[in-house]
């Protein structure tokens, strides 16, 4: 079972506490980024006046689904429901918003499950070692916010065609930015650069696709905000019937671990591009839909759980994301049904988001889901991040008209269909789950023993269940340690 805490270093350890105590940084447990009205009140006194974007280590307390923007405190998840008059299916499909996280994106938390178990453990010195975030996007930007907050420096890798307000973004924080070649899909370039900076060891690498403290981190918390926003929607003979995500660097999509704990009917659908079919064909290609980079299968992704892949073409969700976004469009939707308050916070949704909402339809349509049907998927992003994308569809494309609206509405949402979706059987998750031989054993060094670990279910409830309180523990003696000295 892997295990969050491994080693500990009692001399960094202590030294990691000082530097804190200095720098007026309080870490906060796994258990209150999931329940924030634990949170101490003293702390949320400070918090209420600090911008959410602000470099304050008090936002460390803000990595959490539940961030209230009108008071600066908290209250319940932040989450949008797409109605049927938008989505053309029966079913109820609502989605986690993570535009009202720090950096705008859920990501930083997935950076701070990573980081900080290495750091209360005192395996990562911040004034030697640099922590390196490869990512296709937003995770890189969640692990240079964090190290702000913590006094880390940071190393950003990401391929050189993500969008400009990435990186941007990432040097006006003072990330060191490394752009490797390609775009979304090409993960292996960054795994290349990684192998490089290994050489030196004041790098240490953070790597999403291989990190437990990715998963484990939405395991519980936004596994917890999904139970969460469920309860709060669910109407009488309501049945949580599905819950969808991108594959990405499968963190996000272990809250599906959590939800089939407690709602063991429930379906796991994993979306990835059709342009590079990765999971649905054993496929390859460059796509557009950023934040869900793929040609390969996450270690950390527990594909024994996944029941259906849905495969989403780019160009849809690009069209889609003119569509929730251009003043033409919004006024097609206002004109024809849609409510101007829902037609408002449709820039809510980013490229990616607006993929598991695709995939939400594509489910819905499969199973002829009804209005007791919930689907539950996360809106990763907003399209704050892809204001550049916009113009160049613009300058591609031309100025966006009602028409262009009323076809993209039609074409792409009224006729989503359940084509390039799988639904798997036991041997097609096998095919999947064997897909990870070939990048993790043969070229990362993981262990042939450990793949076949893998395909085990006690690996990984042992895995997200008993790693917690471990990890929940050394926060607090790290906190105390910071006040003794």
């Amino acid at each position: 079972m892997p295990k969050l805490i491994t080693k500990f270093d009692p001399v960094i350890a202590r030294k990691n506490a000082k530097r804190c105590k200095e720098r007026g940084i309080i870490l906060p447990t796994i258990r209150q980024q999931m329940f924030p009205e634990t949170i101490p009140e003293t702390i949320k006194e400070k918090l209420q006046p600090v911008g959410l974007w602000d470099i304050n280590p008090l936002n460390l307390f803000r990595i959490t689904w539940k961030n209230d923007i009108k008071t600066g405190l908290f209250g319940k998840p932040n989450f949008l429901e797409i109605p049927s008059e938008l989505s053309g299916v029966k079913a109820r499909i609502i989605g986690l918003v993570g535009k009202y996280f720090p950096t705008g994106a859920h990501k930083v938390g997935a950076a701070y499950g990573c980081l900080v178990p290495r750091l209360v453990t005192g395996t990562f010195d911040p004034e030697i070692h640099k922590a390196v975030w490869p990512s296709t996007g937003n995770y890189c930007r969640g692990g240079a916010f964090d190290c702000a907050l913590l006094a880390c420096p940071a190393v950003a890798i990401l391929p050189e065609e993500m969008s400009k307000e990435r990186f941007d973004w990432l040097r006006e924080i003072g990330a060191e930015v490394f752009a490797t070649p390609g775009c979304e899909s090409n993960v292996k370039e960054i795994y290349d650069k990684c192998a490089e900076l290994r050489s030196d060891p004041s790098y240490v690498i953070l790597n999403q696709f291989d990190e437990f403290g990715n998963s484990f981190w939405h395991y519980h918390i936004t596994g917890n905000a999904i139970a969460e926003v469920f309860a709060m929607m669910q109407k009488p003979g309501n049945r949580l019937s599905g819950f969808v995500s991108a594959t990405g660097s499968a963190g996000t999509i272990a809250a599906g671990d959590f939800l089939k704990k407690h709602f063991p009917l429930m379906k796991i659908n994993a979306s990835e591009a059709m342009e590079c079919p990765t999971l649905l064909m054993n496929g390859f290609g460059g796509h557009r839909i950023e934040g869900i980079g793929d040609k390969h299968i996450p270690w950390i992704h527990n594909v024994r759980n996944t029941d259906i892949v849905s495969a989403i073409r780019d160009e849809d969700c690009m069209r889609l994301l003119r569509l929730f976004n251009e003043p033409a469009g919004l006024n097609y939707l206002k004109k024809n049904g849609i409510k101007p308050e829902l037609a408002e916070k449709l820039e809510l949704l980013g490229i990616s988001s607006i993929c598991n909402l695709l995939a939400s339809i594509k489910m819905a349509k499969y199973f002829e889901y009804n209005e007791d049907d919930v689907i539950v998927t996360v809106f990763t992003d907003s399209a704050e991040m892809y204001q550049s994308r916009l113009q160049e569809q613009t300058a591609l494309k031309g100025e966006y008209t009602e028409l262009q609206a009323a076809l993209d509405r039609e074409s792409i949402l009224q006729a989503q269909s359940y084509d390039n979706l799988l639904e798997l059987s036991y041997w097609d998750k096998k095919r999947i789950h064997n897909l990870k031989y070939y990048t993790w054993v043969e070229q990362q060094g993981k262990t042939y023993q450990e793949i076949l670990q893998q395909w085990e279910p006690e690996y990984w409830i042992e895995t997200f269940e008993n790693n917690l309180e471990e990890l929940d523990k050394a926060i607090e003696e790290f906190n105390s340690l910071g006040q003794k000295i």
